[in-house]
């Protein structure tokens, strides 16, 4: 059974803990138990609580927090639009190829996120806690939440401040940001911009991993990955090496 079936079906007794969890437990519909009382629980004779591998534990929490982050970018202006809306279901459908159970889980999560308190920056921190030795989970997550954000031919002034927030909160510089952003915001060269490097760099060359997802998101990695090939490719084509 996937991370996603244990959760649905209640049968873990691991908390992720945080704006997350609190995000978490609403959009399931059960609680998750703090992780020193699921320790206690296990030590009692004949009461087996089957918990998430630290793996499933990560990919819970790159799930939640997509959503939870879309959530709340969705509503930077004050109210989400029924563009918005499509926008985010193109992407579970057309991006993620997520199915039907996992589709309901995401709304479920975003639905939950939207009324939520926790803001969008407590969203960003959590994530980046459990992720910031991982680059490149990082830099997939900032990249998804440019696509969705500018899906719509627009960058709000209000999903740009969020978006400048995640950046300063994932540790990226400004340039950084704003090779990211320039492959849907179109200022500059958009292959120089997917292999992160101007057109004055030396030769570039491509790499990407795409450990610790879920694998509702590797299908988005590997598009990713070819994004970065065929880039690459023409790149290599101009310059002759």
């Amino acid at each position: 059974m996937s991370w996603l079936g244990k959760v649905i079906g209640g049968t873990i007794g691991l908390a992720l803990g945080g704006p997350l969890g609190a995000v978490a437990g609403a959009a399931f519909g059960h609680a998750f138990v703090d992780k020193r009382e699921d320790e206690y629980l296990r030590s009692i004779p004949g009461n087996k609580r089957p918990g998430l591998s630290s793996n499933e534990e990560a990919q819970l929490v790159f799930f939640t927090a997509a959503f939870s982050m879309l959530a709340k970018i969705s509503k930077a202006d004050g109210r989400i639009s029924e563009e918005e809306i499509k926008v985010v279901d193109r992407f579970m459908v057309n991006d993620l190829q997520l199915d039907e159970a996992a589709r309901e889980t995401a709304k479920n999560i975003f639905r939950n996120a939207v009324t939520s308190s926790q803001t969008f920056e407590d969203f960003a921190w959590q994530f980046y806690s459990v992720f910031k030795y991982q680059a490149n989970i990082i830099e997939l997550m900032m990249d998804m939440l440019l696509r969705v954000s500018s899906a719509d031919g627009n960058i709000s002034d209000g999903e740009e401040q969020m978006l400048l927030s995640a950046s300063r909160i994932f540790r990226f510089s400004q340039s950084e940001y704003n090779r990211l952003k320039s492959r849907y915001v179109k200022k500059s060269d958009p292959y120089y911009a997917v292999l992160k490097c101007d057109q004055n760099a030396s030769n570039p060359i491509p790499i990407i991993q795409a450990k610790g997802l879920p694998e509702e998101f590797v299908k988005f990695a590997s598009d990713k990955f070819t994004e970065i090939q065929d880039a690459y490719e023409h790149i290599r084509k101009i310059r002759g090496f």
